[in-house]
């Protein structure tokens, strides 16, 4: 079996060596041994790693994602949050297109003055009714595995 040093991994998953350092710190990732000074790994690593990019994409902290690593480094993905982070996901996609559609409307806008338009007013008054959605991203709390 060969195994990438960490300039390897680094080159090959676009990770810098001390967040790889620090993911091994944490418990993300483990080297096997080391060839002079630098880290050995094994080339599931990037698998890992991509798992753990995936994991960052969909909101999930650094500390939830270890949890979901067993001993070996394999992954235990509990679907039950993983459904939970998906239904997350499509609140958030709604947010975002609601405000993609004010903003296209905003620009569109015939009205003299944005204030002037009641669509805009209308939909001024339901976005402060539901909160900003990086104020609410803001303040979650990461959820325990």
């Amino acid at each position: 079996m060969k195994f990438l040093d960490i300039g390897e991994v680094s080159e090959s998953s676009g990770i810098r060596p001390s967040a790889l350092r620090y993911y091994e710190e944490i418990g993300l990732i483990s080297s096997i041994s080391r060839h002079g000074l630098r880290r050995q790994f094994p080339p599931e690593v990037l698998l890992q790693l991509k798992l753990v990019a995936m994991g960052k994409a969909a909101g999930f902290s650094l500390e939830d994602i270890s949890r979901m690593f067993g001993q070996n480094g394999a992954p235990n993905l509990p679907r039950a949050v993983l459904h939970e982070k998906a239904d997350d996901l499509d609140r958030q996609i709604r947010q975002l297109m609601a405000l993609r559609d004010t903003l296209r409307h905003v620009a569109d806008c015939p009205a003299p003055s944005h204030m002037e338009c009641p669509t805009f007013r209308r939909l001024v008054d339901v976005a402060g009714k539901r909160g900003s959605i990086r104020g609410r991203r803001g303040r979650a709390k990461s959820r325990h595995l």
